[in-house]
């Protein structure tokens, strides 16, 4: 043995033995390290791009995309898939999606701008959101974009330029409903139950001043019970049918929304992620059996449009962190600060995210506190984790990120990091640079203007 070389020092840990059941689930027994991701090891990619890191697989999201496109076109013969910029905006994810066939789902005149930038024709853009702009709404009706009516105050703005346009705009009517679940999503749209889309709806056919395409709905998010897309998908076909036996229009699509879960764990689940999610197939034979039910031609069936954005890119990517220090609490709880906080991991607050170390371990294990960086209480990455010791300077791997914390993250105390994907053929590409003090202050001004 090499007598020069430094022996790893690993510090001693007394447990003391409680002779009593486990927990609910029981001990984190079955962690193997992550020491890369589609085989580019951790350690190449934070020697290159510095830690935290967040790291994309294109092959995952291909996967993905292409596993629900399967479970849904197999039970129903006209679907289209809208990926969901608000779920993750970057360039280089929306590519992937639309390459994959989807068209754009956009909620601002950012996203908007954003889908036309990426290439996506107007008439394959789905406008959903209840702050359309004036020139947002000219902008999507002169493309030929799909515009989904949030409320009264929009549809008499959409009436107004459709007569100074001299178009008429391609709308469909955001519709909300019981699914019997505990939460009715009743802030967007128009109430099924109560017969607010009923009346919307009648205005739209009588104005004569719209496009009526479709109709949409968005249940919630998250949505661990395929049987609440099935009670939505009866409603909003019965409805169609009413439109067209009542109103002598056909409605071309219903469009079922997002919500679909992903394989995170929520806070306090009694059952891992993995366990408790609806499949795609479940999601797709729910949806498509409640849609053959409703007394629609054959030659009139809708075409059926989902928007599902966390399903597909919450296990397509991951975080790589760094340790930087150990201390106990005072009851001797150990916590562990790692330099990626709550102002990227927004979904922190939401999931027991997975977290794996990023090297070799021992077999002993201590139950820890995860925090991040910031000069906040809040800053909790996992409040109860069992996890092998760690010293300053390893790396940890937290797992299933691709949704939602690229587009709600922060700059608040550390700047943002950089963003990669992996491909398939194993090549890294920068999805997005890290920021740099000159990424503030170049933003800044001291001008002053008089108005």
């Amino acid at each position: 043995m090499d007598s020069s070389k430094k022996i790893r020092y690993e510090r001693p840990l007394i447990k003391p033995i409680n002779a009593m059941m486990p927990g609910k689930t029981g001990k984190d027994t079955y962690l193997v390290p992550v020491l890369d991701v589609d085989g580019v090891p951790v350690s190449a990619l934070v020697e290159k791009y510095g830690s935290p890191l967040f790291v994309f697989s294109e092959r995952k999201q291909r996967e993905n995309i292409q596993r629900a496109k399967r479970s849904f076109t197999t039970r129903y013969p006209k679907v289209h898939f809208a990926w969901s910029y608000k779920t993750n905006y970057l360039d280089g994810i929306c590519k992937i999606f639309h390459e994959e066939g989807s068209w754009a789902e956009v909620v601002s005149g950012f996203e908007y701008d954003k889908a036309i930038r990426n290439g996506v024709s107007g008439n394959h853009i789905i406008f959903n959101g209840p702050a359309k702009t004036k020139d947002d709404l000219k902008k999507a009706i002169t493309n030929g974009s799909f515009i989904h009516i949030d409320n009264m105050d929009e549809l008499y703005l959409l009436s107004d330029l459709s007569d100074e346009l001299s178009i008429k705009p391609k709308v469909a009517v955001r519709v909300n409903l019981d699914t019997e679940i505990n939460q009715i999503w009743d802030r967007f749209g128009f109430n099924y139950e109560n017969g607010q889309a009923w009346d919307v709806l009648c205005k739209i056919v009588r104005m004569d001043k719209f496009e009526l395409k479709g109709l949409h709905c968005h249940i919630g998010t998250f949505i661990l019970t395929a049987h609440a897309y099935a009670v939505a998908a009866e409603k909003m076909a019965n409805l169609a049918c009413n439109v067209k036996q009542k109103l002598g229009v056909n409605i071309e699509y219903l469009d079922m929304g997002g919500g679909f879960a992903s394989k995170n764990t929520l806070k306090a689940s009694y059952l891992g992620g993995a366990d408790v999610c609806p499949s795609f197939d479940e999601y797709a034979e729910a949806i498509s059996t409640a849609i053959y039910k409703a007394p629609f031609k054959t030659s009139d069936l809708p075409v059926l449009i989902l928007e599902t954005g966390r399903a597909l890119i919450d296990d397509a990517a991951c975080l790589i962190s760094t340790v930087l220090s150990n201390k106990r609490s005072s009851s001797g709880r150990r916590f562990t600060i790692i330099d990626a906080g709550v102002n990227m991991l927004f979904t922190s607050f939401w999931y027991d995210h997975k977290v794996s170390p990023a090297q070799p371990f021992s077999k002993y294990y201590e139950d820890v506190t995860l925090y991040g960086p910031l000069c906040m209480n809040i800053d909790v990455i996992r409040e109860f984790v069992s996890l092998p010791l760690l010293n300053r300077g390893d790396h940890l791997v937290i797992h299933n990120v691709g949704a939602y914390n690229v587009s709600q993250w922060m700059q608040f105390i550390t700047l943002r990091p950089y963003v990669v994907q992996v491909s398939r053929e194993g090549k890294v590409s920068v999805l997005r640079k890290r920021e740099t003090i000159e990424t503030i202050v170049n933003q800044e001004s001291s001008t002053t203007d008089n108005l």
